[in-house]
């Protein structure tokens, strides 16, 4: 874990901020959302694997608010524990936490890409978030409150061929909020789930999807599907699909049947010769 020099202070010495962490928050939503939480009046703690995350703290400087960046691998336990060993050493509670970090795997059917691919964004999308979230969830417990928002997707409506473990991830992840938010509804913590469809980021590129026709077609703005998944966390809301295509498209998945919905999403996602 590779770390800049601690800039957020104890609560002791900064009362009057709240403190927020947001993962996969080097680019796209999860940077988009660190600018949101610090413009909303929270220091804000910013963890991804690549380099690009150090440069946050400075581009949230303007806000008046502390940042601070961890870069770390949260495909691993170890990486999940040395953030979380970071927030501890912080020492403030955390107030909210935005469960961003993901990644997809495309460019071909199941059988056509690497299996090691799959089963690392296993690890990412489903592991290191549940990991994360028993960590997180837990102190907001002991403490009567807190608010959690998961970016799930669009994608998490129906199956996904040709970048099925990443449909069937953010399934996972819908579900997962979902449920916790009956659990913890006593307990003074909100779950929220932010569910985008195809947004301008390097989503794309990254997961082996460009030139697909979902690729070639509209996305919503980053900055936009992020100020919306900030407004449902902090007014309690259980989840929120960003733009008013993607949610058509999310009331048509929830009638047709899975097979039918497969197919279509299919002719999305399937690679162009």
């Amino acid at each position: 874990m590779s770390t800049q020099p601690p800039t957020i202070p104890p609560a002791a010495d900064d009362p009057g901020h709240r403190f927020a962490v947001v993962t996969g928050g080097s680019s796209g939503i999860g940077r988009a959302l660190a600018r949101e939480f610090a413009r909303g009046g929270f220091d804000v703690l910013v963890a991804a694997e690549d380099d690009a995350v150090h440069e946050v703290p400075a581009e949230l400087a303007g806000t008046g608010r502390h940042a601070e960046a961890v870069q770390t691998d949260l495909a691993t336990r170890e990486g999940v524990d040395a953030l979380y060993g970071r927030i501890a050493a912080i020492g403030r509670p955390v107030d909210a936490i935005a469960l961003n970090a993901g990644f997809g795997v495309g460019g071909g059917s199941f059988l056509q890409t690497a299996l090691e691919d799959h089963l690392r964004l296993i690890d990412l999308n489903v592991h290191g978030t549940v990991h994360l979230a028993r960590h997180v969830a837990a102190d907001m417990v002991r403490r009567g409150e807190g608010r959690m928002l998961f970016t799930s997707s669009l994608a998490a409506e129906m199956p996904g061929p040709y970048y099925a473990t990443y449909a069937a991830s953010k399934s996972f992840v819908q579900s997962f909020a979902e449920a916790l938010r009956v659990e913890l509804a006593d307990a003074g913590v909100t779950v929220s789930a932010l569910q985008p469809g195809p947004t301008d980021t390097e989503f794309f590129a990254a997961s082996d999807m460009e030139g697909t026709t979902v690729d070639e077609g509209p996305k919503d703005d980053p900055d936009d599907v992020a100020r919306k998944g900030f407004q449902a966390l902090m007014d309690g809301d259980d989840h929120v699909v960003t733009g008013l295509r993607n949610k058509v498209q999310a009331a048509v998945a929830g009638v047709l049947p899975d097979p039918l919905a497969a197919k279509l999403h299919a002719k999305q996602a399937e690679p162009k010769d």
